[in-house]
């Protein structure tokens, strides 16, 4: 049986984007090496069964917990795994699975292969790698961002994972040559590949129990429906967000703004996604970032805004994105989700990385950042890309069929990378 490792992708961490990678890969797989015996790590204890539903297809799979706990006696902890390749008698369930893995892909969870994020969660997404790389397999490094990196010492840590795995690819030509960069003259294009998000071949599952209202409300409509999602990670705490990733519009406004120009210039439909499941009262609750924007809104106009509170899978969510007119998102993997349904879509992006994935669909005119706009032309800008979404939807329906085949092609390619000789 050909085992199958996937690091950098845990299923159980709310944030419905790196469950879009998770899933993603492991039908990939599934579907182009039968009877792969796939492994996932994730934030759990020991090991377990699991099994995916997606359409008529079942994946099952392995769970295998691991963690930087500071509790170096627990099996999942990363310092329990490396001890294992030190102290002959030492059996470690981790790292034999790894050890015993025919190819070990690792995502990063798509943007976290970098240092910006502190010392402790650079270690969390290398130290993996290295312990692969330790015991001779194969590391293939799947569509993600590359850097930045403040550090040199962690600059050099990255690129030596880079240049000793199997192969690596970036998810958009902005990460490429970020990955071109730390390579300089050991780049390979034979090993080091320009791709696309691998969550563009998500798949859409209408979900069962819906509340009829929302499911009326979307068949029914003769309005437009726009689709919002909102980050908890910067709508809960402003101050911070402005110091953490130097915003110069305030987000709050920004979406109070468009939400009440939507509500009073149009007579659309909005319908509030949250796509990151944090707990209530959690600083990257969606939900509460939701919650609170309905209620700066008069009674009068909630009639118009529906809020979906239930905690649907990604495959769920993606279906419920796919029924809107227009959509704006700050969560990328949201508005990758109805990138890859054909809708128009915007995205107010803090970071750089969204640029790189709009551009691979040719609507690098749609991300509109509040680090380099004010309040004022920030909410302009988005409202005006609502206005001209026919526009967009044509131009995205020219380039998504191409991104979706390339995306197949990635994947095909991935697969043969596990098994090749």
């Amino acid at each position: 049986m050909t085992r199958i490792s996937l690091l950098g992708a845990a299923p159980d961490t709310g944030n419905l984007g790196v469950n879009a990678l998770s899933r993603s890969t492991m039908l990939g797989i599934a579907k182009r090496i039968p009877g792969a015996e796939i492994c996932v790590f994730d934030n759990g204890r020991g090991l377990r069964q699991a099994a995916y539903q997606s359409g008529r297809d079942t994946v099952a799979y392995r769970l295998c917990g691991m963690s930087n706990s500071r509790r170096f006696y627990r099996p999942e902890s990363l310092a329990h795994m490396r001890l294992s390749t030190l102290l002959p008698g030492l059996s470690n369930p981790g790292m034999e699975l790894l050890s015993s893995s025919k190819a070990v892909l690792d995502i990063s969870g798509g943007d976290s292969f970098t240092d910006l994020y502190g010392p402790r969660r650079f270690s969390l997404i290398t130290r993996p790698k290295q312990l692969v790389l330790e015991k001779k397999r194969r590391l293939i490094l799947l569509p993600q961002t590359y850097g930045p990196f403040q550090s040199p010492v962690r600059r050099k840590i990255a690129e030596d994972i880079l240049l000793r795995s199997h192969c690596a690819w970036a998810r958009d030509q902005d990460s490429f040559e970020r990955m071109a960069e730390l390579l300089g003259n050991d780049l390979d294009p034979a090993r080091h590949k320009c791709g696309v998000d691998v969550a563009f071949l998500l798949p859409t599952t209408r979900p069962a129990g819906l509340d009829s209202r929302l499911l009326n409300w979307m068949s029914d409509s003769p309005v437009d429906l726009v689709g919002l999602n909102i980050s908890g990670l910067i709508y809960n705490s402003p101050r911070e967000a402005i110091a953490r990733y130097g915003l110069k519009a305030d987000y709050r406004t920004v979406v109070q703004t468009l939400l009440t120009r939507f509500l009073h210039e149009t007579d659309a439909g909005i319908l509030l996604v949250p796509h990151v499941h944090a707990p209530i009262g959690h600083p990257e609750s969606d939900l509460d970032a939701c919650r609170a924007l309905v209620k700066t809104l008069a009674p009068a106009d909630r009639e118009r805004v529906y809020l979906l509170e239930d905690r649907l899978d990604e495959s769920g969510i993606k279906w419920v994105i796919s029924q809107m007119d227009w959509f704006c998102g700050t969560r990328m993997h949201a508005t990758i989700a109805a990138l890859s349904s054909g809708i128009p879509t915007t995205t107010i992006s803090y970071s750089d990385k969204a640029v790189g994935v709009f551009d691979s669909c040719d609507q690098r005119g749609e991300v509109f950042d509040p680090r380099r706009l004010d309040t004022n032309e920030l909410s302009e800008q988005v409202f005006d890309a609502f206005r001209r979404r026919d526009n967009v939807r044509q131009s995205l329906k020219k380039k998504l069929p191409v991104v979706l085949k390339q995306a197949l092609k990635q994947m095909d390619e991935i697969a043969e990378c596990c098994v090749s000789d």
